[in-house]
């Protein structure tokens, strides 16, 4: 991500998460959570490898990285759209056309660990034996977001229930 992304990203979301310092500690600054979160989703680092990176607790990582996540999301929902007419389908198409003829776009997701949240059961359990959310989306030729969704279960399930498990998924 480069530094203009970065600063334009930090921007949008410094409201909705920048905390206030008291007279027992310092708040961390909004620029380290989003550096941590951002890291993150990129390395799929251990809260304790991001712990020895940026200095704060592991305990204080585990409650940053949703919080962030969650903001991202709020602040830039409205940015991403789904093309919603054939021509637009077209114009994605033509991006990828010369490489991977009628291809509609580019599909990944990431399995983000998380502690199981109180009385959920198995309900975030994953393939891997661990509780996560799931990282998906849906990219242009171009990179550009056509499509995340950023929360569901460990497990993702379609309208048929049919269960997927991996980190990509072919549709």
């Amino acid at each position: 991500m480069s530094f203009t992304d970065f600063e334009y990203l930090l921007d949008k979301i410094s409201p909705l998460i920048s905390k206030q310092d008291t007279d027992f500690r310092e708040a961390i600054p909004a620029k380290y959570r989003l550096a941590i979160t951002l890291r993150f989703i990129a390395s799929g680092d251990s809260y304790i490898s991001l712990h020895y990176l940026f200095k704060v607790s592991p305990q204080a990582i585990s409650k940053i990285i949703p919080e962030i996540c969650k903001a991202i999301n709020d602040v830039l929902r409205n940015e991403i759209n789904m093309p919603s007419t054939a021509d637009a389908w077209m114009n994605i198409e033509r991006g990828f056309r010369r490489k991977f003829p009628h291809c509609l776009g580019s599909i990944d997701g990431k399995h983000i660990n998380i502690e199981s949240p109180p009385h959920s059961g198995t309900e975030y359990l994953n393939y891997k034996k661990t509780f996560s959310i799931v990282l998906l989306a849906l990219v242009d030729a171009h990179y550009k977001f056509i499509f995340v969704d950023i929360g569901c279960q460990g497990r993702i399930r379609y309208k048929t229930g049919k269960v997927v498990n991996g980190d990509t998924i072919s549709i």
